[in-house]
Protein backbone atom coordinates (compact mmCIF):
# COMPACT_ATOMS: atom_id res chain seq x y z
CA UNK A 1 0.00 0.00 0.00
CA UNK A 2 1.43 3.46 -0.90
CA UNK A 3 2.49 5.43 2.34
CA UNK A 4 0.98 8.40 3.94
CA UNK A 5 3.69 10.05 3.11
CA UNK A 6 2.91 9.21 -1.06
CA UNK A 7 -0.39 10.42 -0.25
CA UNK A 8 -0.08 13.77 1.64
CA UNK A 9 3.29 15.28 1.61
CA UNK A 10 5.15 14.50 -1.81
CA UNK A 11 1.78 14.67 -4.08
CA UNK A 12 0.33 17.92 -2.58
CA UNK A 13 4.16 19.50 -2.82
CA UNK A 14 4.47 22.96 -3.59
CA UNK A 15 6.15 21.63 -6.98
CA UNK A 16 3.03 19.84 -8.21
CA UNK A 17 1.11 22.37 -7.11
CA UNK A 18 2.75 25.27 -8.81
CA UNK A 19 2.58 22.88 -11.82
CA UNK A 20 -1.32 22.33 -11.84
CA UNK A 21 -1.96 25.93 -11.53
CA UNK A 22 0.23 27.08 -14.07
CA UNK A 23 -1.31 24.78 -16.63
CA UNK A 24 -4.75 24.91 -15.03
CA UNK A 25 -5.09 29.27 -15.30
CA UNK A 26 -3.32 29.33 -18.60
CA UNK A 27 -5.52 27.04 -20.37
CA UNK A 28 -8.66 27.69 -18.76
CA UNK A 29 -8.38 31.29 -19.85
CA UNK A 30 -7.35 29.97 -23.15
CA UNK A 31 -10.86 27.36 -23.24
CA UNK A 32 -12.99 30.21 -22.14
CA UNK A 33 -12.65 31.74 -25.78
CA UNK A 34 -12.49 29.14 -27.95
CA UNK A 35 -15.33 27.20 -29.20
CA UNK A 36 -15.41 23.88 -27.64
CA UNK A 37 -14.71 20.55 -29.83
CA UNK A 38 -17.69 18.68 -30.78
CA UNK A 39 -18.12 14.84 -29.78
CA UNK A 40 -18.23 12.58 -32.22
CA UNK A 41 -19.38 8.86 -32.68
CA UNK A 42 -15.88 6.93 -30.57
CA UNK A 43 -16.39 6.41 -26.94
CA UNK A 44 -14.52 8.91 -24.80
CA UNK A 45 -12.93 8.14 -21.42
CA UNK A 46 -15.68 9.44 -18.81
CA UNK A 47 -13.21 12.22 -17.73
CA UNK A 48 -12.62 13.14 -20.93
CA UNK A 49 -16.39 13.82 -22.57
CA UNK A 50 -15.59 17.49 -24.26
CA UNK A 51 -12.90 19.58 -24.61
CA UNK A 52 -12.38 21.31 -21.05
CA UNK A 53 -9.21 22.63 -20.75
CA UNK A 54 -9.25 22.27 -16.63
CA UNK A 55 -10.18 18.56 -16.33
CA UNK A 56 -7.51 17.88 -19.38
CA UNK A 57 -5.15 20.06 -17.64
CA UNK A 58 -6.30 17.54 -14.46
CA UNK A 59 -5.75 14.14 -16.53
CA UNK A 60 -2.35 15.24 -17.62
CA UNK A 61 -1.27 15.78 -14.30
CA UNK A 62 -1.75 12.02 -13.59
CA UNK A 63 0.70 11.03 -16.22
CA UNK A 64 4.18 10.06 -15.60
CA UNK A 65 6.45 9.58 -18.25
CA UNK A 66 10.16 8.00 -17.87
CA UNK A 67 12.75 6.05 -19.29
CA UNK A 68 15.52 4.18 -17.38
CA UNK A 69 18.99 4.42 -18.52
CA UNK A 70 22.04 2.14 -16.91
CA UNK A 71 25.13 0.36 -18.27
CA UNK A 72 24.38 -3.38 -19.28
CA UNK A 73 24.40 -5.90 -16.68
CA UNK A 74 22.96 -2.91 -13.85
CA UNK A 75 19.87 -4.53 -12.89
CA UNK A 76 17.59 -2.56 -15.63
CA UNK A 77 15.55 -4.99 -17.02
CA UNK A 78 15.14 -6.15 -13.56
CA UNK A 79 14.44 -3.25 -12.01
CA UNK A 80 11.24 -2.44 -14.35
CA UNK A 81 9.94 -6.01 -14.19
CA UNK A 82 10.03 -5.16 -10.12
CA UNK A 83 7.58 -2.09 -10.68
CA UNK A 84 5.55 -3.82 -13.20
CA UNK A 85 4.46 -6.52 -10.54
CA UNK A 86 4.32 -3.38 -7.80
CA UNK A 87 2.28 -1.92 -10.71
CA UNK A 88 0.03 -5.08 -10.68
CA UNK A 89 1.22 -4.93 -14.48
CA UNK A 90 2.61 -8.71 -14.28
CA UNK A 91 1.84 -11.82 -11.72
CA UNK A 92 5.68 -12.65 -11.64
CA UNK A 93 9.23 -11.31 -12.76
CA UNK A 94 10.94 -13.22 -15.47
CA UNK A 95 14.71 -12.90 -14.52
CA UNK A 96 17.10 -11.95 -17.72
CA UNK A 97 19.77 -14.71 -16.70
CA UNK A 98 17.01 -17.60 -15.94
CA UNK A 99 17.09 -20.99 -17.26
CA UNK A 100 15.75 -21.61 -21.08
CA UNK A 101 12.96 -23.14 -19.75
CA UNK A 102 12.02 -20.52 -16.72
CA UNK A 103 9.95 -17.45 -18.41
CA UNK A 104 11.37 -14.29 -20.00
CA UNK A 105 11.41 -10.61 -18.78
CA UNK A 106 8.03 -8.92 -20.12
CA UNK A 107 10.66 -5.92 -21.49
CA UNK A 108 12.84 -8.25 -23.75
CA UNK A 109 10.45 -9.71 -26.17
CA UNK A 110 12.68 -10.34 -29.02
CA UNK A 111 14.03 -13.12 -29.53
CA UNK A 112 17.34 -12.66 -29.54
CA UNK A 113 16.90 -10.65 -26.85
CA UNK A 114 15.68 -13.90 -25.04
CA UNK A 115 18.65 -15.76 -26.12
CA UNK A 116 21.37 -13.02 -25.62
CA UNK A 117 19.52 -11.96 -22.19
CA UNK A 118 19.89 -8.50 -22.86
CA UNK A 119 17.17 -5.53 -24.14
CA UNK A 120 18.50 -4.47 -27.45
CA UNK A 121 15.24 -2.30 -28.18
CA UNK A 122 13.39 0.06 -26.24
CA UNK A 123 10.12 -0.49 -25.34
CA UNK A 124 6.56 1.16 -23.92
CA UNK A 125 5.02 0.10 -20.77
CA UNK A 126 1.35 1.18 -19.45
CA UNK A 127 0.42 0.44 -15.89
CA UNK A 128 -1.55 1.85 -13.44
CA UNK A 129 -0.26 3.00 -10.05
CA UNK A 130 -2.40 4.62 -7.10
CA UNK A 131 -4.17 6.85 -9.61
CA UNK A 132 -1.65 7.59 -12.10
CA UNK A 133 -0.75 6.93 -15.21
CA UNK A 134 2.94 5.17 -15.18
CA UNK A 135 4.30 5.18 -18.93
CA UNK A 136 8.03 3.21 -18.54
CA UNK A 137 9.96 3.84 -21.91
CA UNK A 138 12.29 0.66 -21.04
CA UNK A 139 15.73 1.60 -22.81
CA UNK A 140 18.70 -0.59 -24.12
CA UNK A 141 21.48 -0.39 -21.77
CA UNK A 142 24.34 -1.97 -24.52
CA UNK A 143 25.98 1.39 -25.81
CA UNK A 144 25.63 -0.08 -29.22
CA UNK A 145 22.10 0.81 -29.50
CA UNK A 146 22.87 4.33 -27.77
CA UNK A 147 20.42 6.18 -30.86
CA UNK A 148 17.69 3.89 -29.83
CA UNK A 149 17.79 5.19 -25.97
CA UNK A 150 18.35 8.58 -27.15
CA UNK A 151 15.40 8.85 -29.78
CA UNK A 152 13.68 7.22 -26.69
CA UNK A 153 14.35 9.75 -24.63
CA UNK A 154 12.43 12.64 -27.10
CA UNK A 155 9.32 10.92 -25.59
CA UNK A 156 10.43 11.04 -22.10
CA UNK A 157 9.93 13.57 -19.14
CA UNK A 158 12.15 11.64 -16.48
CA UNK A 159 14.92 9.93 -16.74
CA UNK A 160 15.80 7.05 -14.04
CA UNK A 161 19.90 6.78 -13.73
CA UNK A 162 20.51 3.29 -12.50
CA UNK A 163 23.48 2.58 -10.80
CA UNK A 164 25.51 -0.50 -9.69
CA UNK A 165 26.71 -0.60 -6.45
CA UNK A 166 29.54 -1.82 -6.63
CA UNK A 167 31.07 -0.70 -9.53
CA UNK A 168 29.87 3.22 -9.54
CA UNK A 169 29.72 5.18 -12.54
CA UNK A 170 30.57 3.01 -15.99
CA UNK A 171 31.50 4.34 -19.71
CA UNK A 172 27.84 3.81 -21.11
CA UNK A 173 26.36 5.34 -17.73
CA UNK A 174 28.53 8.67 -18.90
CA UNK A 175 27.59 8.50 -22.47
CA UNK A 176 23.28 8.20 -21.85
CA UNK A 177 23.70 11.29 -18.73
CA UNK A 178 24.96 13.47 -21.39
CA UNK A 179 21.98 12.46 -23.36
CA UNK A 180 19.80 12.76 -20.04
CA UNK A 181 21.29 16.58 -19.81
CA UNK A 182 21.22 17.62 -23.63
CA UNK A 183 17.24 17.04 -22.94
CA UNK A 184 17.29 19.01 -19.79
CA UNK A 185 15.26 15.83 -18.03
CA UNK A 186 14.94 15.82 -13.93
CA UNK A 187 17.38 12.56 -13.44
CA UNK A 188 16.82 10.30 -10.29
CA UNK A 189 19.46 8.14 -9.36
CA UNK A 190 18.68 4.69 -8.25
CA UNK A 191 21.36 2.62 -6.75
CA UNK A 192 21.20 -0.82 -7.41
CA UNK A 193 22.43 -4.45 -7.01
CA UNK A 194 23.07 -2.95 -2.62
CA UNK A 195 22.20 -6.95 -1.07
CA UNK A 196 26.49 -7.33 -3.29
CA UNK A 197 29.46 -5.76 -1.89
CA UNK A 198 28.94 -2.10 -2.88
CA UNK A 199 31.03 1.13 -3.04
CA UNK A 200 30.58 3.42 0.31
CA UNK A 201 27.71 5.55 -0.89
CA UNK A 202 29.37 8.66 -0.20
CA UNK A 203 31.34 7.45 -3.10
CA UNK A 204 28.98 7.12 -5.53
CA UNK A 205 27.88 10.64 -4.47
CA UNK A 206 31.57 12.25 -5.21
CA UNK A 207 31.37 10.12 -8.49
CA UNK A 208 28.43 11.92 -9.75
CA UNK A 209 29.49 15.25 -8.56
CA UNK A 210 33.09 14.89 -9.81
CA UNK A 211 32.16 13.54 -13.15
CA UNK A 212 28.90 15.32 -14.07
CA UNK A 213 29.34 18.24 -11.96
CA UNK A 214 25.63 17.12 -10.39
CA UNK A 215 24.73 17.49 -6.87
CA UNK A 216 23.12 14.45 -4.68
CA UNK A 217 20.13 14.33 -2.19
CA UNK A 218 19.74 10.99 -0.59
CA UNK A 219 16.03 10.48 -0.46
CA UNK A 220 17.22 6.90 1.40
CA UNK A 221 20.06 5.61 2.80
CA UNK A 222 21.04 2.31 2.91
CA UNK A 223 21.71 0.08 6.08
CA UNK A 224 24.47 -1.89 5.28
CA UNK A 225 26.03 -3.69 2.17
CA UNK A 226 26.11 -7.26 0.59
CA UNK A 227 24.79 -10.03 2.92
CA UNK A 228 24.28 -7.38 5.38
CA UNK A 229 21.94 -5.02 3.76
CA UNK A 230 19.33 -5.11 6.10
CA UNK A 231 17.40 -2.39 4.92
CA UNK A 232 16.89 1.49 4.19
CA UNK A 233 16.83 4.80 6.42
CA UNK A 234 14.15 7.16 4.71
CA UNK A 235 14.91 10.68 5.49
CA UNK A 236 11.92 12.81 4.53
CA UNK A 237 10.04 10.38 7.38
CA UNK A 238 12.99 9.69 9.33
CA UNK A 239 11.52 6.08 9.17
CA UNK A 240 13.96 2.99 9.20
CA UNK A 241 12.47 0.35 6.65
CA UNK A 242 14.29 -3.17 7.63
CA UNK A 243 13.23 -5.68 4.85
CA UNK A 244 12.49 -9.75 5.34
CA UNK A 245 14.91 -11.64 3.15
CA UNK A 246 12.20 -14.16 0.86
CA UNK A 247 12.52 -17.32 -1.43
CA UNK A 248 13.07 -16.32 -5.26
CA UNK A 249 10.09 -17.33 -5.66
CA UNK A 250 8.22 -15.30 -3.54
CA UNK A 251 10.45 -12.43 -4.65
CA UNK A 252 9.70 -13.20 -8.12
CA UNK A 253 5.71 -12.16 -7.07
CA UNK A 254 6.89 -9.29 -5.12
CA UNK A 255 6.54 -10.93 -2.10
CA UNK A 256 9.62 -9.20 0.20
CA UNK A 257 8.18 -7.39 2.92
CA UNK A 258 9.15 -4.51 5.13
CA UNK A 259 8.59 -2.82 8.70
CA UNK A 260 9.01 0.65 9.28
CA UNK A 261 9.95 1.93 12.56
CA UNK A 262 11.18 5.40 14.02
CA UNK A 263 14.76 6.23 13.90
CA UNK A 264 14.78 6.55 17.65
CA UNK A 265 13.54 3.19 18.25
CA UNK A 266 15.23 0.99 20.56
CA UNK A 267 13.89 -2.36 19.16
CA UNK A 268 16.54 -1.22 16.11
CA UNK A 269 19.52 -1.39 18.48
CA UNK A 270 17.98 -5.38 18.67
CA UNK A 271 17.04 -5.88 15.55
CA UNK A 272 20.20 -4.50 13.51
CA UNK A 273 23.90 -5.71 14.41
CA UNK A 274 25.22 -3.49 16.96
CA UNK A 275 28.48 -2.11 14.48
CA UNK A 276 26.68 -1.87 11.88
CA UNK A 277 23.80 0.41 13.18
CA UNK A 278 26.33 2.46 14.98
CA UNK A 279 27.91 2.78 11.62
CA UNK A 280 24.63 4.02 10.19
CA UNK A 281 23.67 6.16 12.63
CA UNK A 282 27.15 7.89 12.05
CA UNK A 283 26.51 8.07 8.58
CA UNK A 284 23.31 9.89 8.83
CA UNK A 285 24.77 12.67 11.43
CA UNK A 286 27.61 12.89 8.76
CA UNK A 287 25.59 13.75 5.55
CA UNK A 288 23.13 16.05 7.81
CA UNK A 289 26.34 18.19 9.01
CA UNK A 290 27.88 17.70 5.42
CA UNK A 291 24.44 18.84 4.10
CA UNK A 292 25.72 22.38 3.09
CA UNK A 293 28.88 21.11 1.46
CA UNK A 294 26.88 18.10 -0.16
CA UNK A 295 24.61 20.03 -1.40
CA UNK A 296 21.96 17.89 0.45
CA UNK A 297 18.93 19.07 2.38
CA UNK A 298 19.13 19.13 5.77
CA UNK A 299 16.26 16.79 7.67
CA UNK A 300 12.58 18.26 6.92
CA UNK A 301 13.76 20.87 4.34
CA UNK A 302 12.15 20.08 1.46
CA UNK A 303 14.22 19.48 -2.09
CA UNK A 304 15.14 22.05 -4.25
CA UNK A 305 12.43 20.96 -7.25
CA UNK A 306 13.61 23.65 -9.29
CA UNK A 307 16.61 22.29 -9.35
CA UNK A 308 15.35 18.96 -9.78
CA UNK A 309 13.43 19.54 -12.79
CA UNK A 310 16.19 21.28 -14.80
CA UNK A 311 18.58 18.23 -13.74
CA UNK A 312 20.81 20.02 -11.60
CA UNK A 313 20.20 17.81 -8.26
CA UNK A 314 19.37 14.09 -7.88
CA UNK A 315 17.18 12.44 -5.74
CA UNK A 316 19.41 9.59 -4.79
CA UNK A 317 18.06 6.32 -3.69
CA UNK A 318 19.20 2.68 -2.73
CA UNK A 319 17.78 -0.64 -2.88
CA UNK A 320 17.93 -3.75 -4.70
CA UNK A 321 15.86 -5.11 -7.33
CA UNK A 322 16.47 -8.52 -7.73
CA UNK A 323 15.75 -8.86 -3.43
CA UNK A 324 12.61 -6.03 -3.81
CA UNK A 325 14.98 -3.86 -1.59
CA UNK A 326 13.53 -0.41 -1.53
CA UNK A 327 11.81 -0.97 -4.80
CA UNK A 328 8.62 -0.02 -3.66
CA UNK A 329 9.66 2.60 -1.53
CA UNK A 330 11.31 4.49 -4.86
CA UNK A 331 8.35 4.11 -6.92
CA UNK A 332 5.94 5.57 -4.42
CA UNK A 333 8.48 8.85 -3.84
CA UNK A 334 9.39 9.11 -7.48
CA UNK A 335 5.07 9.86 -8.30
CA UNK A 336 5.48 12.33 -6.26
CA UNK A 337 8.60 14.12 -7.38
CA UNK A 338 8.99 13.27 -11.05
CA UNK A 339 7.60 15.76 -13.49
CA UNK A 340 4.11 15.31 -15.14
CA UNK A 341 4.23 16.04 -19.09
CA UNK A 342 5.37 20.00 -19.62
CA UNK A 343 5.46 22.06 -22.78
CA UNK A 344 7.19 21.16 -25.63
CA UNK A 345 8.54 23.90 -27.90
CA UNK A 346 8.72 23.38 -32.05
CA UNK A 347 11.18 24.14 -34.29
CA UNK A 348 10.53 28.06 -34.60
CA UNK A 349 10.65 28.15 -30.59
CA UNK A 350 7.03 28.44 -30.18
CA UNK A 351 5.59 26.57 -26.72
CA UNK A 352 3.00 24.29 -27.27
CA UNK A 353 1.05 23.26 -23.81
CA UNK A 354 -0.20 20.08 -22.95
CA UNK A 355 -3.75 21.20 -21.73
CA UNK A 356 -4.22 23.01 -25.22
CA UNK A 357 -7.22 22.48 -27.71
CA UNK A 358 -5.37 20.66 -30.71
CA UNK A 359 -3.65 17.50 -30.60
CA UNK A 360 -0.09 17.17 -31.25
CA UNK A 361 2.45 14.17 -31.23
CA UNK A 362 5.58 13.03 -31.88
CA UNK A 363 6.92 9.45 -33.55
CA UNK A 364 9.76 8.71 -31.53
CA UNK A 365 10.11 5.04 -32.52
CA UNK A 366 8.93 2.68 -35.37
CA UNK A 367 9.28 -1.14 -34.62
CA UNK A 368 8.64 -3.86 -36.97
CA UNK A 369 7.40 -7.43 -36.83
CA UNK A 370 6.15 -6.88 -33.09
CA UNK A 371 3.44 -9.55 -34.19
CA UNK A 372 4.99 -11.94 -36.58
CA UNK A 373 1.84 -13.54 -37.62
CA UNK A 374 0.92 -10.59 -39.52
CA UNK A 375 4.37 -8.90 -40.41
CA UNK A 376 3.28 -5.62 -38.75
CA UNK A 377 5.03 -2.12 -38.38
CA UNK A 378 3.97 -0.07 -35.16
CA UNK A 379 4.71 3.63 -34.59
CA UNK A 380 5.14 4.97 -31.11
CA UNK A 381 3.52 8.18 -30.59
CA UNK A 382 4.48 10.40 -27.54
CA UNK A 383 1.13 12.47 -26.97
CA UNK A 384 2.49 16.05 -26.85
CA UNK A 385 -0.72 17.95 -26.43
CA UNK A 386 -4.33 18.03 -26.63
CA UNK A 387 -6.86 15.01 -26.79
CA UNK A 388 -6.07 12.10 -28.99
CA UNK A 389 -9.30 10.17 -30.38
CA UNK A 390 -9.54 7.22 -32.37
CA UNK A 391 -10.62 8.02 -36.05
CA UNK A 392 -9.51 11.45 -35.59
CA UNK A 393 -7.92 12.56 -38.71
CA UNK A 394 -4.17 14.40 -38.00
CA UNK A 395 -1.63 16.16 -40.53
CA UNK A 396 1.66 14.73 -40.86
CA UNK A 397 3.67 18.14 -40.88
CA UNK A 398 6.75 16.61 -43.24
CA UNK A 399 4.58 15.37 -45.92
CA UNK A 400 1.71 17.45 -45.37
CA UNK A 401 -0.71 13.98 -45.64
CA UNK A 402 -3.83 13.74 -43.65
CA UNK A 403 -4.18 10.20 -41.69
CA UNK A 404 -6.65 8.98 -40.40
CA UNK A 405 -5.71 7.25 -36.73
CA UNK A 406 -7.94 4.40 -36.96
CA UNK A 407 -6.36 2.06 -35.75
CA UNK A 408 -4.53 3.30 -32.16
CA UNK A 409 -3.53 0.45 -29.35
CA UNK A 410 -1.65 1.06 -25.91
CA UNK A 411 1.28 -1.07 -26.24
CA UNK A 412 2.67 -2.92 -23.54
CA UNK A 413 5.95 -4.82 -24.45
CA UNK A 414 4.70 -7.06 -27.29
CA UNK A 415 0.85 -6.95 -25.87
CA UNK A 416 -1.55 -3.94 -26.94
CA UNK A 417 -4.68 -3.68 -26.73
CA UNK A 418 -7.50 -1.05 -28.37
CA UNK A 419 -7.49 2.69 -27.01
CA UNK A 420 -10.15 4.80 -27.50
CA UNK A 421 -8.46 8.13 -26.57
CA UNK A 422 -6.04 9.99 -24.66
CA UNK A 423 -3.94 12.88 -23.36
CA UNK A 424 -0.37 14.47 -23.28
CA UNK A 425 2.28 12.05 -21.66
CA UNK A 426 0.15 9.09 -23.51
CA UNK A 427 2.16 6.29 -25.86
CA UNK A 428 0.17 5.02 -28.34
CA UNK A 429 1.17 2.62 -30.98
CA UNK A 430 -0.17 3.07 -34.51
CA UNK A 431 -0.17 0.95 -37.38
CA UNK A 432 2.28 2.42 -39.99
CA UNK A 433 1.91 1.28 -43.39
CA UNK A 434 4.69 3.71 -44.63
CA UNK A 435 2.95 7.08 -44.08
CA UNK A 436 4.94 8.16 -41.05
CA UNK A 437 9.11 8.02 -40.21
CA UNK A 438 11.13 8.60 -37.01
CA UNK A 439 10.83 12.68 -35.64
CA UNK A 440 7.22 13.10 -37.30
CA UNK A 441 5.22 15.44 -35.85
CA UNK A 442 1.54 14.79 -35.87
CA UNK A 443 -0.80 17.66 -35.02
CA UNK A 444 -4.62 19.27 -35.68
CA UNK A 445 -4.91 22.59 -35.67
CA UNK A 446 -2.23 24.93 -37.03
CA UNK A 447 0.87 23.82 -38.48
CA UNK A 448 3.73 22.64 -36.32
CA UNK A 449 6.35 20.85 -36.24
CA UNK A 450 9.21 19.34 -33.27
CA UNK A 451 12.39 19.45 -33.55
CA UNK A 452 13.96 16.38 -36.09
CA UNK A 453 15.66 13.68 -34.10
CA UNK A 454 18.91 13.50 -35.63
CA UNK A 455 20.93 10.15 -36.81
CA UNK A 456 24.16 9.40 -34.70
CA UNK A 457 27.37 9.14 -36.81
CA UNK A 458 28.10 5.47 -37.12
CA UNK A 459 31.76 3.63 -36.70
CA UNK A 460 31.66 0.63 -38.35
CA UNK A 461 30.68 0.05 -41.96
CA UNK A 462 30.36 -3.11 -43.70
CA UNK A 463 28.87 -4.50 -47.41
CA UNK A 464 25.96 -6.61 -46.82
CA UNK A 465 25.15 -9.23 -49.13
CA UNK A 466 22.69 -11.79 -49.77
CA UNK A 467 21.87 -14.68 -52.35
CA UNK A 468 20.89 -13.89 -55.34
CA UNK A 469 17.43 -15.67 -55.32
CA UNK A 470 16.85 -13.83 -51.99
CA UNK A 471 16.89 -10.20 -53.39
CA UNK A 472 13.17 -9.32 -53.14
CA UNK A 473 13.05 -10.49 -49.71
CA UNK A 474 16.31 -8.66 -49.50
CA UNK A 475 15.32 -5.45 -49.78
CA UNK A 476 12.30 -5.41 -48.25
CA UNK A 477 13.99 -6.70 -44.86
CA UNK A 478 16.38 -3.72 -45.28
CA UNK A 479 13.82 -1.05 -46.00
CA UNK A 480 11.78 -2.10 -42.53
CA UNK A 481 15.26 -2.22 -40.72
CA UNK A 482 16.25 1.00 -41.80
CA UNK A 483 12.35 2.53 -41.51
CA UNK A 484 12.70 1.81 -37.79
CA UNK A 485 16.34 2.93 -37.10
CA UNK A 486 17.82 -0.18 -36.67
CA UNK A 487 20.86 0.83 -38.29
CA UNK A 488 21.80 3.14 -40.98
CA UNK A 489 22.25 2.19 -44.70
CA UNK A 490 24.26 3.86 -47.14
CA UNK A 491 25.12 3.65 -51.04
CA UNK A 492 28.66 3.76 -52.51
CA UNK A 493 28.79 5.79 -55.25
CA UNK A 494 30.33 3.51 -57.48
CA UNK A 495 28.31 2.18 -60.19
CA UNK A 496 29.61 -1.58 -59.94
CA UNK A 497 29.03 -1.62 -56.36
CA UNK A 498 25.75 -2.56 -55.43
CA UNK A 499 25.42 -4.07 -52.38
CA UNK A 500 24.32 -1.30 -49.45
CA UNK A 501 26.60 -0.34 -46.73
CA UNK A 502 25.39 -0.90 -43.00
CA UNK A 503 26.68 2.08 -40.80
CA UNK A 504 26.49 0.82 -36.86
CA UNK A 505 27.60 2.41 -33.62
CA UNK A 506 28.50 -0.74 -32.87
CA UNK A 507 29.48 -4.54 -33.80
CA UNK A 508 26.38 -5.89 -32.01
CA UNK A 509 24.36 -3.83 -34.55
CA UNK A 510 25.10 -5.64 -37.44
CA UNK A 511 24.53 -9.12 -35.24
CA UNK A 512 21.19 -8.12 -34.61
CA UNK A 513 20.14 -6.86 -38.45
CA UNK A 514 21.52 -10.25 -39.50
CA UNK A 515 19.74 -12.37 -36.76
CA UNK A 516 16.18 -10.64 -38.05
CA UNK A 517 16.89 -11.15 -41.01
CA UNK A 518 16.92 -14.37 -41.03
CA UNK A 519 14.42 -15.13 -38.52
CA UNK A 520 11.94 -12.53 -39.83
CA UNK A 521 12.35 -12.37 -43.65
CA UNK A 522 14.15 -15.79 -44.02
CA UNK A 523 17.31 -14.30 -45.72
CA UNK A 524 20.73 -15.56 -45.37
CA UNK A 525 22.91 -12.58 -45.20
CA UNK A 526 27.31 -11.68 -45.06
CA UNK A 527 29.23 -9.01 -43.85
CA UNK A 528 32.04 -7.21 -45.92
CA UNK A 529 33.98 -4.93 -43.02
CA UNK A 530 34.92 -1.60 -44.61
CA UNK A 531 38.37 0.08 -42.96
CA UNK A 532 36.27 2.98 -42.18
CA UNK A 533 35.68 4.33 -38.50
CA UNK A 534 34.08 7.87 -39.01
CA UNK A 535 31.28 9.30 -41.09
CA UNK A 536 30.96 12.93 -41.95
CA UNK A 537 27.98 14.83 -44.00
CA UNK A 538 29.23 17.06 -46.24
CA UNK A 539 27.13 20.41 -46.11
CA UNK A 540 28.52 21.44 -49.52
CA UNK A 541 26.28 19.19 -51.61
CA UNK A 542 27.35 17.12 -54.53
CA UNK A 543 28.92 19.97 -55.68
CA UNK A 544 31.29 20.46 -53.26
CA UNK A 545 32.19 16.83 -53.37
CA UNK A 546 32.99 17.06 -57.01
CA UNK A 547 35.06 20.02 -56.70
CA UNK A 548 36.92 18.79 -53.51
CA UNK A 549 38.47 16.29 -56.14
CA UNK A 550 40.01 12.84 -55.42
CA UNK A 551 39.87 11.94 -51.80
CA UNK A 552 42.47 10.12 -50.08
CA UNK A 553 41.32 7.37 -47.01
CA UNK A 554 38.07 8.27 -47.72
CA UNK A 555 34.41 6.86 -49.40
CA UNK A 556 31.77 9.20 -50.84
CA UNK A 557 28.59 7.67 -50.28
CA UNK A 558 25.13 8.78 -50.50
CA UNK A 559 22.56 8.19 -47.31
CA UNK A 560 19.10 7.35 -47.05
CA UNK A 561 17.54 10.40 -48.68
CA UNK A 562 20.35 10.70 -51.78
CA UNK A 563 22.98 13.28 -49.47
CA UNK A 564 27.33 12.92 -49.61
CA UNK A 565 28.41 11.32 -46.63
CA UNK A 566 31.92 10.72 -46.85
CA UNK A 567 33.91 7.88 -44.85
CA UNK A 568 37.24 8.25 -43.08
CA UNK A 569 39.35 5.68 -42.01
CA UNK A 570 40.24 7.48 -39.05
CA UNK A 571 40.66 11.27 -36.97
CA UNK A 572 44.21 11.37 -38.68
CA UNK A 573 42.49 10.98 -42.37
CA UNK A 574 39.80 13.18 -41.41
CA UNK A 575 42.34 16.21 -40.23
CA UNK A 576 44.74 15.31 -43.26
CA UNK A 577 42.10 16.71 -45.77
CA UNK A 578 44.29 19.34 -48.59
CA UNK A 579 42.57 23.09 -47.55
CA UNK A 580 41.20 23.49 -51.10
CA UNK A 581 39.12 19.92 -50.61
CA UNK A 582 37.83 21.22 -47.15
CA UNK A 583 36.52 24.61 -48.17
CA UNK A 584 35.00 22.61 -51.05
CA UNK A 585 33.12 20.20 -48.67
CA UNK A 586 32.22 22.77 -46.44
CA UNK A 587 30.91 21.80 -42.92
CA UNK A 588 31.83 17.88 -42.25
CA UNK A 589 28.58 17.54 -39.65
CA UNK A 590 29.28 14.47 -37.31
CA UNK A 591 25.33 14.03 -37.11
CA UNK A 592 22.46 14.37 -39.47
CA UNK A 593 18.42 15.68 -39.34
CA UNK A 594 16.02 14.48 -41.78
CA UNK A 595 15.28 16.86 -44.77
CA UNK A 596 13.61 19.95 -43.47
CA UNK A 597 10.38 19.69 -45.43
CA UNK A 598 8.07 20.46 -43.30
CA UNK A 599 4.44 21.51 -45.52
Amino acid sequence: MPTALHKSAWLSSKANEAKAEEILSSQVEEASSSEALAPDAVHHSPTLPVFDAARLAAEVLKRRNWAIISHPDAGKTTLTEKLLLYGGAIQEAGDVKARRSARHATSDWMEIEKERGISISSTALTFPYDGFQMNLLDTPGHQDFSEDTYRTLAAADNAVMLVDGAKGLEPQTRKLFEVVRMRQLPIFTFVNKMDRPALEPLEIIDQLEREFGLKSYPVNWPIGSGDRFVGVYHRPTKRVHLFERAARSARARGGTRSTEYALDDPALAELVEADLWAQTREEIELIEELGEELDMARLGEELDMARVRSGQLTPMFFGSAMSNFGVQLFLETFIGLASPPGAHRTRDERAVEPASEHFSGLVFKLQANMDARHRDKVAFIRVCSGRFEKGMKVRVARTGRTVALARPQRMFAQERETVLDGVAGDVIGLNNPGAFAIGDTLHTGPPLAFPAIPCFSPELFAYLRCTPGQKKAFLKGLEGLLGEGAVQVLHSTDDFQTDPILAAVGALQFEVVQARMKSEYGVDTTLDPLPYSLARWAMGGWEGVASAGRLFNALAARDQWGRPVLLFRNEYALSSLAPEAAAALGELAPYALPPDSVK
